[in-house]
């Protein structure tokens, strides 16, 4: 069931690739109403996941339980670990270990994965399943699996859900909106990066319509961490570089973080991924770039673009994938080695236009 890549296009322009057409939501909506009613439903999102991929996944797992799906899973690759800030959201009970997922599901539903590899070790399911639904908003996204609601113009995963539930006829109450305004604002960086337009506004009213608390959820969300993450981040912070003469003069700032670091400070990896943010702030750079060590010699890459650049295309062009403004991959090496491979992609191409 896998799909062929397209093409990656290049670092100023990106990817141009429209979204679903009237055909895939009637296939996508035709995928759930005709399962019978002992079907064993498994929905899937990315490795390590973030606010829209728990947020979008579990909001439409609690959709499909209104529709009266018994038999349903929801889970991701890796350790079965969700990350302190998401603990609280509606339809928890639904994850399962990767280990305990089902092997041969009649349907499986995968969120906010732009690739098969985003699936780790679930990938199979792809093919052992009856159907495979793919909903994404990246515009590198493969196209695997068999009926793609993919739209790149989506703020968020969680956008295309709500479309699909709205198609399912289920209703909007307060625990779906919690979960998919986590998923919303998450990626709209709470309404602050250039994918928010009328239209993500007018979503966010519809979800805070319910009763659901903006104010509990970002404390939550954006505005607790631990003290000893407080500290990791001034030690991290403390080894940033910047290198002003890097993508062709728009400017790189790096830096990067080890599993010692973690463990000195006593943290979980998912504290790291905020530090982006701290980073992307510097006016020297128009890229960002933060390592976050998994393996000895391996490093998850996560960048931004202030817009200069299409950090996409070097996502893609290093085995990943992602948005014009936030993309990443994983590199092999050093961290010098993964910041190496990122500057030759930045300034080969971009010299070379």
């Amino acid at each position: 069931m896998s799909g062929t890549p397209g093409a990656a296009g290049d670092l100023l322009t990106g990817p141009a690739r429209s979204g679903p057409d009237e055909s895939d939501w009637a296939a996508a909506v035709a995928a759930v109403r005709r399962l019978p009613a002992d079907a064993r439903v498994l929905l899937i999102c990315h490795v390590n996941p973030d606010g829209d991929a728990l947020g979008s996944m579990l909001g439409f797992g609690l959709g499909l339980r209104r529709l009266g799906v018994r038999h349903l899973q929801a889970t991701f690759p890796g350790p079965p670990e969700v990350p302190e800030p998401f603990r609280w959201l509606p339809g928890l009970d639904l994850l399962v270990p990767s280990t305990g997922a089902y092997p041969d599901p009649d349907l499986v539903v995968c969120f906010d994965a732009a690739s098969e590899s985003r699936l780790g070790e679930l990938v199979d399911r792809l093919d052992t399943a009856g159907d495979a639904l793919v909903l994404d908003h990246h515009a590198s996204n493969t196209r695997f699996g068999r009926v793609h609601l993919v739209d790149p113009a989506a703020a968020a995963t969680s956008v295309i859900v709500d479309e699909l539930l709205t198609r399912l006829d289920v209703p909007l109450d307060a625990e779906i909106a919690q979960c998919l305004y986590v998923a919303l604002t998450t990626d709209t960086g709470s309404f602050r990066f250039e994918a928010t337009t009328p239209a993500v506004h007018q979503f966010a009213a519809r979800l805070l319509a319910t009763g659901i608390r903006p104010g509990d959820i970002s404390r939550q969300v954006f505005d607790t961490r631990p003290f000893g993450a407080v500290r990791l981040f001034g030690e991290v912070l403390g080894r940033a570089r910047l290198e002003p003469s890097a993508a062709a003069g728009h400017g790189l700032v790096w830096t990067y973080a080890t599993q010692d670091d973690l463990a000195r400070h006593d943290q979980r990896p998912y504290v790291l991924e905020a530090l982006i943010d701290s980073v992307r702030c510097t006016a020297e750079a128009d890229v960002a770039c933060v390592l976050k060590q998994v393996g000895p010699a391996e490093w998850a890459a996560s960048m931004r673009s202030k817009g200069a650049v299409d950090v996409s295309a070097v996502a893609v062009a290093l085995g990943g994938g992602g948005h014009r403004f936030a993309a990443g991959f994983t590199g092999a090496g050093s961290a010098e080695d993964v910041v190496r491979s990122i500057r030759a992609e930045l300034d080969g191409a971009l010299i070379a236009r």
